[in-house]
């Protein structure tokens, strides 16, 4: 299904509707252009999941883990150079289990685990924080934001 929103607030808010639905064990795979709001998505999703504090993006260190209502792990894969460095780091073992995973940038470890939620983020022509944001599955409580066919 397509959602737009209009502003950062609009997507951060969809996506805290959007982890609502969420589960232990879930694996949220987030795929754009940079600066498309993957992070913008991740961060209202997980303040929805009880995530409070700095959210500061991994891009760096790959993986961070927070404590909140659930377990929420919290990854950018961007600066991988080859799909084999996510499984020699044992990164593999943070999705699933427990947490919630959001994944940014899945593609660079070819990671598409069965069951996976998939969302792709884009920008809309309907203005410079406008997004077109795009959700496997039926959110019913996401329809405020559906896109008109």
């Amino acid at each position: 299904m397509k959602y737009l929103t209009r502003s950062e607030a609009d997507t951060r808010a969809l996506a805290a509707r959007f982890a609502e639905s969420l589960r232990p064990g879930d694996c949220v795979l987030l795929r754009g252009d940079l600066g498309a709001g993957k992070s913008v998505f991740v961060r209202g999703a997980a303040r929805a999941l009880g995530v409070r504090g700095a959210m500061p993006s991994p891009t760096f260190t790959l993986m961070i883990p927070y404590e909140g209502d659930v377990r929420v792990v919290h990854f950018d894969l961007y600066r991988l150079s080859d799909p084999e460095e996510f499984y020699a780091a044992g990164l593999d073992e943070f999705v699933g289990g427990d947490a919630i995973a959001l994944i940014e940038w899945p593609e660079m470890a070819e990671l598409d685990p069965e069951g996976a939620i998939h969302v792709r983020i884009s920008r809309s022509p309907l203005g410079d924080e406008a997004r077109e944001i795009e959700i496997d599955g039926e959110f019913p409580r996401l329809a405020d934001w559906r896109m008109e066919a």
